[in-house]
């Protein structure tokens, strides 16, 4: 399971024009699943994502996790997160897992987050969507539960 993690102001992500999930201050996820994640790697991410001190303590150093801070989470489903741009000109997927397998860990990866972090807004599986952020920073941080980076 992979993440792009961005430290933002705001996010909000809408679906044929109309808004779908909207936060403030906190987390913009950017999920993909892989086709061997399990349960245990989106457990891994949600508590790295919750725990990651990525936002500034009073003396501007990154001390404070989202859990200090008391930020929101955006969370969107992104297959292209899962592409090996390594070889060739166009990404290979198909290390991506399979559509059944991706909404069922996209869904619990969602709601254990909601259960560790404060509020957690979503895009929706599989549709096209456009996300709108205000990196703060910018701040944006890769997470793999391989560890593969």
């Amino acid at each position: 399971m992979r993440a792009v993690i961005q430290r933002v102001k705001k996010a909000s992500v809408a679906v044929d024009d109309q808004i779908v999930g909207k936060i403030g201050r906190g987390l913009c996820v950017l999920l993909g699943v892989a086709s061997d994640d399990t349960e245990e790697d989106a457990n891994y991410l949600c508590d790295k994502i919750v725990n990651l001190r990525i936002f500034e303590d009073e003396a501007s150093k990154f001390n404070l996790s989202l859990k200090d801070v008391e930020g929101e989470v955006l969370v969107v489903s992104n297959f292209t997160v899962m592409g090996d741009a390594r070889k060739g000109r166009r990404p290979n997927f198909m290390f991506a897992a399979d559509r059944e397998k991706a909404e069922k860990l996209y869904n619990y990866f969602v709601e254990r987050l909601k259960m560790l972090a404060g509020r957690v807004e979503c895009g929706i599986f599989q549709a096209h969507m456009e996300v709108e952020i205000v990196n703060d920073g910018p701040v944006t941080i890769l997470l793999d539960s391989k560890k593969v980076f």
